[in-house]
């Protein structure tokens, strides 16, 4: 490692530590990312995986945070199209929650607040006669439908992080800050990989993305005082097989205000989500527990006419929000807004540490996290990524059926639902994923599904995936759809490579 100091150090490889290291590295700072385990093995691998406005967040007159998120929805679709596309949502109406005037005049203020220009607006629905209407109980007549998007979360965390590495920024996962000191108007900061291997690096300005671990990141690595406090809001959400046709998503208001969300995952399954419970516990080792298993339940069965039980649920995970903390008394009230405290020395050695923020608003925090450290750095060059395409995403009109379409004509030769993988994770990446690729055994050994050796060995090639969880789990949601035996044969052929690499 150079001995020569980087501009910037960036701490944590979430969404947004990944996206400010994309965005520094293209204004032509140097920079270094170092995250302790995987890219978006924390927060922002489980979260609800929607690029979306936020609707509830209208009831707590958080116009400014929905106006921003609504425009950078739009932003982000334009950005990847490949893992984030529109979906539509049917909200039934139920009497004992929020009036159906209150609901259709949230609906308009949605449908406008961001200069929705790609995706249609909202509507009022007669369920008795909407395909929407047949999995629902013969009560919830009317409804409503808008649009928000799905987006794959970790592979957004994953893309900003390729683009940051071709814009020459280093990035070190598996490698976590020991400490950092000033000394000399500069920073020196230890760090240490998994083999405890320590190294020391200089930069000039640190950014803490650390999520969860924010604070203690200030507080224990580099000795300094926090001013603001997170709070950690835990989240969980459960997959079970999808008990409707069509393409859209539902949003059930549930009997305590709060809504639940059961939008359509990986083909043939749903994803159903998501709680709010405080969190005191370590954020490495949360796991949904069964009363909020249950709870999800019970939210989708008082709506819905197949009645689901603790045995349809196939997959549970669970994630830690490090929320801003605002003081406000109920979880799901507190602001999903995000908020900067910029320590320095004198002028110098800048440390800049993110509370609170959502996926879906990552690209504006990170823009104005560099607008923060613009003092320090007057060379620095301005906005840029607003009208970037993320690595994969320079799809002709964005139009992602007809690239796959053309795909099919490139490769006729290798079965559609794989080229439909392929191109939904790696957009116009497929190219060189597949180079010299024509038919299937060229794709090497098939591990069940959709998942073959090429895929694998591009992962850890390209992608930065060092074990099973990182390319089943994370990279990819091969491990969904993959028995245990098959998943325990990958685990093995990946010892194995790595034993004689």
């Amino acid at each position: 490692m150079s001995t020569d100091p980087v501009d910037l150090l960036v701490v944590g490889g979430g969404v947004n530590g990944a996206g400010i290291a994309r965005d520094a590295a293209g204004r032509g700072l140097s920079v270094l990312l170092c995250e302790k385990d995987d890219l978006a093995q924390g927060t922002s691998s489980r979260s609800g995986k929607l690029v979306h406005g936020g609707l509830r967040y209208l009831e707590y007159y958080e116009f400014r945070l929905v106006r921003e998120a609504l425009i950078e929805r739009e932003v982000l679709l334009r950005a990847a199209p490949h893992i984030i596309w529109p979906l539509r949502f049917v909200l039934p109406h139920s009497r004992e929650q929020r009036p159906a005037w209150l609901i259709r005049l949230g609906l308009m203020l949605y449908d406008h607040l961001g200069g929705r220009k790609l995706l249609p607006k909202s509507r009022r629905l007669d369920l008795s006669s909407e395909l929407a209407g047949r999995a629902l109980k013969s009560e919830f007549g009317t409804g409503f439908e808008y649009s928000d998007c799905w987006v794959d979360d970790a592979r957004l965390v994953v893309l900003n992080a390729l683009d940051a590495a071709a814009r020459r920024a280093q990035i070190l996962t598996r490698t976590a800050l020991v400490s950092a000191r000033r000394e000399g108007g500069i920073w020196r900061a230890e760090l240490r990989d998994q083999a405890g291997v320590l190294s020391i690096v200089s930069a000039r300005a640190i950014v803490n993305a650390a999520g969860p671990w924010v604070e203690d990141v200030l507080r224990r690595n580099a000795g300094l005082n926090a001013g603001h406090r997170v709070r950690l809001v835990k989240g969980s959400h459960i997959v079970v097989p999808k008990f409707w046709d069509g393409p859209h998503a539902y949003l059930f208001q549930n009997d305590d205000r709060r809504v639940i969300f059961v939008n359509p995952y990986q083909d043939d399954l749903c994803l159903i989500g998501t709680t709010d419970i405080p969190y005191s516990g370590e954020a490495d080792r949360v796991v949904a527990s069964e009363d909020e298993i249950s709870y999800l339940l019970r939210a989708v069965n008082r709506y819905c006419v197949r009645q689901l039980t603790r045995a349809d649920v196939i997959y549970s995970f669970s994630g830690v929000r490090p929320l801003f903390d605002d003081n406000a008394e109920n979880p799901s009230a507190v602001t999903r807004d995000y908020v900067f405290e910029l320590n320095d020395a004198d002028g110098a050695a800048p440390i800049l540490s993110v509370f609170g923020g959502k996926i879906t608003t990552f690209r504006k925090l990170s823009e104005h996290a560099l607008e923060r450290l613009k003092p320090y750095f007057p060379g620095m060059a301005g906005p840029w990524t607003a009208g970037a395409a993320l690595p994969g995403g320079d799809i002709a009109l964005a139009d992602f059926d007809a690239f796959a379409a053309h795909l099919g004509r490139d490769y006729p030769d290798l079965p559609r639902e794989v080229l439909i993988h392929y191109a939904r994770l790696y957009g116009t990446r497929v190219h060189r994923l597949l180079d010299g690729v024509r038919t299937r055994g060229d794709l090497g050994r098939h591990f069940g599904g959709a998942f073959y050796q090429r895929e694998a060995e591009f992962l850890q090639i390209e992608e930065w995936a060092a074990t099973p969880e990182d390319i089943l789990e994370r990279r990819t949601k091969h491990g969904l759809h993959l028995t245990p035996g098959q998943k325990q044969a990958f685990s093995d052929w990946m010892f194995t490579r790595a034993k004689s690499a």
